[in-house]
């Protein structure tokens, strides 16, 4: 139970960059890694509820409930539970024409029509996705900290489970600690439809004909696949005075298995730009992620400043940059018992994979890989918005975030032909953020 939340843990805060990565935690597990007071070990719980929703494309409703029970002898137990929910249109990849265009839904099962001039958007886009996670953390020695836990997610066209494992040590009387991190996932896909082949034209034409069936499964290679991912995390925690303290973090990720979006498809098309064919995308079968990561916490008065920095780097030659800032600010008793407001801004740079590219000409010789997801292609976001919580019911904390997110995806260098030139290639996403969490 939270009693002064105007007081921080600044080093506890930082942890949770550390746990993140390897997707296994929240603050009050964080919390705990790090503080070797017995604490009272009765349950705490952080529940949650966020809603996304992207201007005439995606809207997803997210519950979270989390618990923690803290033993006597400083062992932790920790449970997140997350019950997402997806709806609406998703981007298809195909470029956008001056005329109607026809395309196949994923399942086979009909088809659907876009009108001129608009970004092809495939409206079935909907999943629920029940998540489960579970962490134990425990002391081995008076400076070491051991946690172990495991991760399974279930969608309805996808499994992932995973387990991963962390060691914290603490040295210089506690005001430097190092840890390490790893994860394993193992990712299975089945998506409506099945797996199409890479580079494969869609088909297109009378659904309802006697040989649609088996014309569609032609385009197919099976109804699953999977992929495995393996993380290893570095972290240096280090206090520098009594308001300062800083983590700088390095981790590799591997990812081996079906890396390709089996919904995402190619426009082909000719001198003129005019759509001929569309052809599912391909993406390599590996692919070797790193970063580095740095984040300072500095405790003034009253109000708290933290900002970080993260270098993303991997061998489909994206990079990327992240400038995270959060200022917590008291309001004071005036504005709710013990209320604050916290500022947030987050600026977000990447460039294009090897293999993207928003359209193929017709008539070139097709690539091994090619993908016209704009999630990989160059690109620009920013989000802005602010926090506000307060104390309620004896020290239960109770927050509201609101936020704004814009992507802009930019030309990483392609020539436009024809019609092209007359249709938006890269439009913007505009979101809003909403969540409200109650701590208990």
């Amino acid at each position: 139970m939270k009693s002064n939340i105007d007081k921080i843990n600044i080093k506890s805060a930082l942890t949770v960059a550390t746990v993140a990565l390897l997707g296994t935690s929240s603050l009050a597990q964080a919390e705990s890694s790090v503080t070797s007071s017995a604490q009272d070990s009765s349950w705490e719980f952080d529940s949650a509820f966020l809603f996304y929703s992207e201007v005439d494309r995606v809207s997803a409703g997210e519950a979270i409930l989390n618990a923690k029970k803290t033993f006597d002898n400083d062992e932790i137990l920790n449970l997140k539970l997350t019950i997402d929910t997806l709806t609406g249109a998703s981007a298809n990849g195909a470029v956008a024409q001056p005329t109607v265009q026809t395309f196949t839904r994923p399942s086979g099962n009909g088809q659907y029509d876009i009108a001129a001039g608009d970004t092809p958007l495939d409206d079935t886009f909907h999943d629920t996705r029940v998540q489960l996670n579970g962490q134990w953390t425990q002391p081995l020695a008076p400076d070491y900290t051991a946690s172990g836990g495991f991760h399974i997610s279930k969608e309805y066209d996808y499994l992932s489970l995973g387990l991963n494992g962390n060691i914290a040590v603490d040295f210089d009387r506690k005001n430097s600690t190092f840890s390490a991190g790893f994860s394993y996932f193992q990712d299975t896909f089945t998506p409506e439809g099945g797996i199409p082949k890479p580079l494969a034209s869609m088909l297109i034409g009378d659904s309802d004909s006697s040989t649609w069936d088996e014309s569609f499964a032609q385009s197919r290679m099976g109804s699953e696949d999977d992929k495995t991912t393996t993380d290893i995390l570095l972290g240096f925690t280090q206090v520098i005075n009594r308001r300062m303290l800083m983590q700088f973090n390095y981790s590799y990720s591997m990812v081996d298995g079906y890396l390709t979006d089996p919904f995402k498809i190619l426009s082909v098309v000719d001198n003129t730009g005019k759509a001929q064919d569309y052809l599912y995308e391909s993406r390599p079968d590996s692919r070797v992620k790193q970063s580095v990561f740095a984040q300072s916490l500095y405790h003034f008065d009253s109000s708290v400043l933290d900002v970080s920095y993260r270098y993303m780097w991997d061998d489909w030659e994206i990079t990327s940059h992240t400038i995270d800032s959060r200022f917590r600010i008291p309001l004071g008793d005036g504005f709710g018992k013990e209320s604050y407001i916290q500022p947030h801004l987050r600026i977000y740079q990447q460039s294009a994979a090897d293999f993207y590219r928003p359209f193929i000409t017709d008539g070139e010789a097709l690539p091994a890989f090619a993908s016209a997801d704009y999630r990989i292609g160059e690109m620009t976001a920013i989000t802005v918005g602010f926090k506000y919580g307060m104390l309620v019911n004896n020290g239960h904390e109770l927050s509201f975030r609101l936020e704004y997110y814009r992507q802009t995806p930019t030309n990483a260098g392609f020539d436009e032909p024809g019609v092209l030139n007359d249709v938006e290639l890269y439009p913007t996403v505009d979101a809003i953020i909403g969540q409200v969490t109650y701590s208990f």
